[in-house]
């Protein structure tokens, strides 16, 4: 993590051990820094996503510890204050777009105008305008995605969580959800935390990148993805990327190796 920038999140020496034997992780210590955008690389089963759920609270640390330093002095931030978005939409078939948006609000008791406002604001970031009545039976596969992003960002979260969003769809689309979250990460600089096994995905969203070992996994490098942002194709198609890809590529192969 670039210095200067205080950390939303800290985990230090942490061990994950299912209860099946399965040890996911061992001795990983990671930071993440206010407003960067960080991708977790590696490869399938290394525990990239064990630690998204260990992050949202929705697992047990084995050993180690997480820390927040800017909680203040909570044991993580509040519940509202984190979004996750899964590598499947998990969507209610039965309810519209709009509904499908307001669950968490709804749960957590929001007031009705103010919900509808917050509902509306998330379903135009994510370009779904026009389809609030929309059925998820009606949508392709990316506008599903798009629904499921909008439903994490209608609490107004600090940190993002995304386990691999895109990793089902095809390479169109999943180019055109790049280049969207990505815009609205520099217009609103949340904190983001993006699972990815793409080097090259993993290079131009991310202003780091972390690169873990094979099962269990721990961080085994770190590169600092230093181009401008917002990105475009032109990025996309630049020696300075190439070279970042290049490099992290070297980075992923001694990681499995070591």
């Amino acid at each position: 993590m670039s210095r200067g920038i205080p950390a939303v999140v800290q985990l230090q020496h942490v061990d994950k051990i299912y209860g099946n034997g399965v040890v996911a992780l061992r001795r990983l210590d990671l930071d993440v820094g206010e407003g960067e955008f960080l991708s977790l690389l590696g490869p399938s089963g290394c525990g990239k996503s064990t630690v998204l759920r260990l992050v949202a609270g929705l697992g047990e640390v084995s050993g180690g510890r997480i820390e927040w330093p800017s909680a203040n002095g909570r044991a993580g931030l509040p519940r509202g204050d984190i979004g996750f978005v899964f590598q499947e939409p998990t969507l209610m078939p039965w309810a519209t777009v709009f509904k499908n948006v307001l669950l968490p609000l709804k749960l957590r008791g929001v007031p009705a105008e103010e919900a509808t406002a917050r509902v509306r604001e998330a379903i135009g970031m994510v370009g779904l305008d026009g389809f609030e009545r929309a059925y998820p039976r009606e949508l392709s596969g990316g506008m599903k995605m798009r629904v499921s992003i909008a439903r994490a960002l209608v609490t107004h979260p600090r940190l993002l969580l995304l386990d691999e969003p895109f990793a089902s769809l095809d390479e169109i689309t999943r180019f055109k959800l790049d280049n969207d979250l990505l815009a609205l990460w520099a217009r609103q600089r949340w904190t983001v935390v993006f699972v990815t096994h793409s080097v090259y995905e993993s290079v131009y969203l991310s202003t780091r990148i972390a690169v873990m070992t094979a099962r269990p996994g721990r961080t085994a490098s770190e590169v600092a993805i230093e181009a401008p942002t917002p990105r475009d194709e032109a990025f996309r198609t630049s020696l300075l990327y190439n070279e970042y890809c290049r490099q992290v590529s070297a980075r992923l192969a001694e990681a499995m190796h070591s």
